[in-house]
């Protein structure tokens, strides 16, 4: 049993392209959300996961890319038409760098675009702004739910 764990990470910048970040050339796989099983081409970027606050109201993630021709085009195209961002963290088979199984999948909105002179960062944010939308409060009544507690505290998750 090999202790070697590989991990590939798939993004479908929607209208854009295909990427994923493990294997030099392309990987045939299809998602439950690319039912096409079509080649996900090299593209050397880090992919940082969602931080949340407290509130939920800063559900944030980013694509870290070298500061290329290449990577500039995919990220300026990607903000300018605030694309959706599909992700897919998968556990990969150590020689046939096949999917053997999904670990996570998220769906994002190309937001926000900054860049240095070694790396260009996508940001990445959730379709649904808790900060900006107009939601309005639930409460919770007797005749909703049943009975409710007097004591204690209630919280949701």
């Amino acid at each position: 049993m090999s202790s070697l764990i590989s991990i590939a990470t798939f993004i479908r910048l929607e209208g854009i392209g295909r990427f994923q970040n493990a294997v030099m050339g392309g990987i045939k796989h299809n998602h439950a959300w690319d039912k096409a099983a079509k080649d996900y081409l090299y593209l050397p970027f880090l992919y940082q996961g969602a931080t949340v606050t407290k509130n939920g109201d800063n559900l944030e993630s980013a694509l870290v890319l070298a500061n290329n021709k290449i990577a500039v085009t995919y990220a300026v195209d990607a903000v300018e038409s605030r694309v959706t961002v599909r992700v897919a963290t998968c556990l990969m088979d150590n020689e046939s760098w096949a999917v053997q199984k999904v670990l996570s999948t998220e769906s994002w909105l190309a937001v926000g675009l900054s860049y240095d002179s070694e790396a260009v960062e996508v940001t990445l944010s959730s379709a649904v702004d808790a900060v900006g939308a107009t939601v309005p409060n639930l409460v919770l009544t007797s005749e909703m739910v049943g009975a409710l507690p007097t004591t204690g505290q209630i919280a949701n998750r």
